[in-house]
């Protein structure tokens, strides 16, 4: 098979990328009437544009044959991810009609070295999507089904995605988003094997896992078997945050699980079916492929951005802590060129917060926060890769604006999965004093999470 010829070049590009995975009610203004009432038009501006065009500039050069995607990141050449092993899981499908639960992160990957002797750095980058591959190796696919942001990954967060059929393969795709989270019994009709593969970036409030639970549940109702194609978490080597409450279940919050959950998505797999989450305690019989050379302490780049919101390594790893600012009227930098690397608002003042940014209109941002206004913030781009989660962002935001009443939405406490990380906010609890009230269900969390890893 054409990939295994290149198994010891496939390449783990860098890339990344989030986005909240869910919709929020915009928050009100005062008296001056919604968001929605005083968004304006143009482009999003930052007075940083020109050490962005530096940074740009500093890239090394690759040819990208397939899809139009950044290389950014030092990428890690010893993982192979699951879908880079056809020769493991093409005999489990060669003779079955296949489903695939599938977005633009469902790649694989091939590097091919440089014939150029003037430019000897340069690459040759194949991006093949796994439908496209599978397709091409024979494997009879009849349906795709695609998660929130689409099959192409380019929809908005929490933007209801339609049924559709695949421009490129003809196939027809469904939504597994909007009104139509599970796979139903009729849309499951003719499948014999379902594959899942994609990328996730191990914070609850992601909503793939969400999407797995569903698939999961609708494939043991339906007595169908599920493949998982195992992929990398980001984010993999800290678990971090209050636990989901039960009253606080949601689409953006299943299981009690803490913020950032430490586990792949086949190994989260696992725990859900050990802990019975599923509805009525059934169990979906899932099959595995393992990510060779990887552990939860490897530094992994994601060879494509996971969804519009997440456009690089640094927004990945912010992304845990900076997406609370989405259950607050403080925008995370969604309509500018730096998602989830940034925070502001009009409101913060200008003595504290010297760093602005316009957001405006942009892929995966119809309608941002604070559309066509100028920002005061921070900017994180710089940060260093996180541990844990931090909470002093949010905290000084909410002593340094003086709409403390108006601060929070009701979506924050979805995301925190808790009542009590509000309250203690407003309180003026510490960060540490807040941390400490975690302890206690990380450490039974952890114990239960040793239950289902794959990996040290």
């Amino acid at each position: 098979m054409r990939l295994l010829l290149f198994k010891n070049t496939i390449l783990i590009l860098s890339l990344a990328v989030f986005s909240c995975g869910s919709t929020h009610t915009e928050t009100n203004e005062g008296d001056d009437g919604t968001l929605n009432d005083i968004i304006k038009a143009g482009e999003a501006i930052t007075k940083d544009a020109q050490r962005d065009k530096d940074r740009a500039e500093k890239k090394t050069t690759t040819e990208m044959e397939v899809g139009s995607l950044e290389e950014v990141g030092n990428p890690n050449d010893n993982i192979v991810t699951g879908a880079e092993q056809p020769g493991v899981y093409f005999p489990l499908l060669s003779t079955k009609k296949v489903g695939v639960v599938a977005n633009q992160t469902s790649v694989i990957i091939e590097k091919l070295a440089s014939f150029d002797e003037e430019q000897p750095e340069t690459q040759k980058i194949i991006k093949t999507h796994l439908v496209d591959y599978m397709r091409d190796n024979a494997i009879n696919i009849t349906k795709v089904f695609s998660p929130e942001h689409g099959f192409r990954g380019t929809a908005d967060a929490g933007e209801i995605i339609k049924d559709g059929v695949d421009t490129k393969t003809g196939l027809p795709i469904i939504s597994l988003y909007g009104t139509n989270k599970k796979p139903s019994k009729t849309q499951l009709e003719g499948i014999d094997i379902l594959v899942f593969d994609i990328q996730d970036v191990g914070a609850r409030f992601y909503t793939y896992i969400s999407t797995l639970h569903y698939v999961m549940e609708a494939c043991a109702e339906q007595d169908i078997p599920l493949l998982i194609l195992d992929r990398p978490n980001p984010n993999g080597h800290y678990i971090d945050g209050p636990i989901l409450e039960p009253e606080h279940k949601s689409f953006v919050g299943m299981h009690p699980v803490p913020v950032v959950h430490g586990m792949t998505i086949g190994e989260y797999a696992q725990m859900i079916n050990g802990e019975k989450w599923l509805a009525n305690g059934v169990s979906c019989d899932i099959t595995i492929i393992k990510n060779e050379g990887y552990t939860h302490k490897t530094a992994y780049s994601l060879p494509v951005k996971p969804s519009p919101n997440l456009p690089n390594d640094v927004a990945i790893s912010l992304y845990p802590s900076l997406c609370f600012f989405e259950g607050t009227f403080i925008s995370a930098g969604r309509g500018t060129n730096m998602q989830f690397q940034v925070f502001g608002a009009p409101s913060l003042p200008e003595r504290f917060y010297d760093f602005t940014f316009t957001p405006q209109a942009n892929e995966g941002a119809k309608n941002p926060k604070f559309k066509g206004e100028v920002c005061r913030g921070k900017d994180l781009r710089n940060y260093p890769k996180m541990d844990k989660l931090n909470l002093d962002w949010l905290m000084e935001a909410y002593v340094a604006n003086g709409k403390k009443k108006d601060f929070f939405t009701s979506f924050f406490t979805t995301l925190a999965g808790t009542k009590k990380l509000q309250d203690q906010i407003e309180k003026g609890f510490t960060a540490r004093e807040i941390r400490k009230t975690w302890q206690e269900g990380l450490k039974s969390y952890e114990k239960m999470r040793s239950n289902y890893l794959l990996y040290e």
